[in-house]
């Protein structure tokens, strides 16, 4: 279901859009979809950091865990 809401944006992109033909509200889906995978990521990353770290950590330490069985 989608729900209508107002958006601010600058008279020279929203000139060019319509110029183009561009459904505005789809492209605003999407750059707002974007814009939230990429808090998310970022989000995660900090939320993970310190396991990604150990596991960095451990494999200089040790080498890959099963390294004796790669066949490549």
């Amino acid at each position: 279901m989608r729900r209508p809401t107002n958006v601010t944006l600058p008279p020279d992109l929203l000139a060019e859009a319509r110029a183009l033909d561009l459904n505005i509200s789809q492209a605003c889906a999407q750059g707002l979809a974007a814009a939230i995978a990429s808090v998310r990521a970022r989000q995660w990353l900090a939320e993970n950091r310190e396991a990604l770290e150990s596991s960095r950590r451990y494999v200089e330490e040790n080498g890959l865990p099963l390294a004796d069985f790669r066949t490549f």
